[in-house]
């Protein structure tokens, strides 16, 4: 048993001196108190892990003593003592913050028991904030990979709406990162220490999905053996993500509707209404616009949801990104695989920037931890590359001169990205940059000027913590 440090409170000596012994006896670390302020002046001076208070001692008695160790230290667990274990007494004692009590005379092995059940909570507490503060960091702003115009923009909008209570609707082609955005506005919003609640609503049966947002009663269908809380009453006080919310039927979206509207819903089988208090953050990939026209989408609910829309632009339309993903995941999975792989080849590296990327960052992603597992050497090459970007190679080289560009507009769209990845092959420093392109450091500076390219654009940014 882990041995904490205990701070009693106790105005009959003979208790006290029992309890002090018994439990350094126990290899505790004890500092005992004759009264409640005595006890709050050894709160002063000392880090306790629990404290034992006596529910009766003149001066301040026990739940004054335990209403300023509320105030003062809110996070330290209190077990009240008391020779009037009635139930009123329980009941004060627990509405003040108590922990647990217990009656005199103080059964030892009872004590021990408690100890050790408020030590692994301490821990339990202890271990769900450390990992919601490694959630926090993981999901900030910061951690979010991205150097061209367009995300800076919904990076902007981003950190605008997060701190707000407004439901939020994230809108991109499939593999755009539409759940990291959900979980950067989650992580950054008051309710970040509140539940974080997802559900992909294309993944559940149409059947089972109204169960699974707001749960059921025992016997509201076949198969309900007992009852079942929703994912609405497991969000509460935090926030839901409803990923695919297309896909929605249409009885689903009345219920929602009312969600959204009136902030309560029903169990299944139940008549009761229960109040909810979720924001609610919900994704898409479909043209909701069109489905409302179609009758498959239910306007009102669209409206309800779309109060800020986010939209995220697909991979294609952020060509400036692609490098610095390139080398995130690089270092992501050479490490997931123990590899050391230091590197990409020019002309793979070449192949991966000129690639469309239909299925946007997933499919890069994916594609850079193919070519590590395949990878013999410390350098990737066009080898270990998917056959279809390959096969697309001849296609994309004239790719820049399509779409109605004149010749002068494509040359330059073609040297820009050169020069991008030039100097973020080289973090920044010019003098190589120049060198690798077989130009001077004044011409490309002059093309820097130019082309309005932003050297923190060509460092690496990337998660450590992935």
């Amino acid at each position: 048993m882990e041995k904490a440090k205990i701070l009693i409170a106790e105005d009959e000596k003979a208790q006290r001196d029992l309890l002090e012994g018994f439990l350094k006896k126990e290899g505790f670390s004890v500092e005992a108190a004759a009264n409640g302020r005595e006890a709050l002046r050894k709160l002063e001076e000392a880090l306790f892990d629990i404290a034992l208070i006596d529910y009766k001692m003149p001066e301040l008695d026990g739940l004054q003593t335990l209403r300023e160790i509320r105030k003062l230290y809110p996070e330290l667990p209190v077990v009240m003592m008391t020779a009037y274990g009635t139930v009123e007494t329980a009941v004060a004692s627990m509405k003040e913050g108590a922990l647990d009590y217990l009656t005199k005379p103080i059964d030892l092995d009872e004590l021990l028991l408690m100890i050790e059940k408020v030590i692994e909570r301490s821990a339990l507490i202890r271990e769900n904030k450390e990992l919601k503060a490694r959630l926090q960091e993981r999901y900030a702003f910061t951690h979010i990979i991205y150097a061209s115009p367009k995300m800076e923009e919904v990076m902007g909008l981003v950190a605008r709406v997060a701190p707000s209570q407004a439901t939020v609707l994230i809108r991109g082609e499939s593999g755009t990162g539409k759940e990291l955005i959900a979980n950067a506005i989650h992580y950054a919003s008051p309710r970040a220490e509140k539940p974080w609640v997802k559900v992909n609503c294309a993944a559940i049966p149409e059947t089972l999905l109204e169960s699974e947002l707001f749960g059921h009663e025992k016997g509201a269908f076949t198969g309900a053996a007992q009852r079942r809380i929703g994912r609405f009453e497991e969000a509460e006080g935090g926030s839901i993500f409803l990923d695919e919310i297309g896909d929605l039927s249409p009885g689903t979206q009345v219920k929602l509707l009312r969600v959204l509207q009136e902030k309560e819903f029903q169990r299944l089988g139940s008549n009761l209404s229960l109040r909810t208090d979720v924001r609610v953050i919900a994704a898409t990939h479909q043209d909701l616009e069109e489905a409302v026209k179609k009758g498959l989408f239910r306007e009102d609910l669209y409206y309800r949801l779309n109060v800020i829309s986010v939209p995220l632009p697909p991979l294609r339309e952020r060509k400036e990104d692609i490098p610095l993903l390139i080398d995130h995941f690089l270092k992501k999975y050479s490490k997931e695989n123990r590899k050391s792989i230091s590197d990409i080849s020019k002309e793979a590296r070449a192949l991966l920037l000129r690639y469309p990327y239909p299925g946007n960052v997933r499919e890069l992603e994916n594609v850079i931890e193919r070519a590590v597992v395949l990878c013999r050497g410390e350098v990737i090459t066009t080898q270990d590359l998917p056959f279809h970007l390959k096969e697309e190679r001849s296609e994309k080289l004239w790719e820049p001169f399509r779409k109605e560009k004149t010749l002068p507009e494509s040359l330059e769209e073609i040297e820009r990205e050169a020069i991008l990845k030039a100097l973020h092959q080289y973090q920044g420093v010019q003098t190589k940059a120049a060198q690798s392109l077989g130009i001077s450091e004044r011409v490309l500076r002059y093309k820097i000027k130019k082309y309005q390219i932003r050297l923190d654009q060509t460092r690496p940014l990337t998660n450590d913590k992935d």
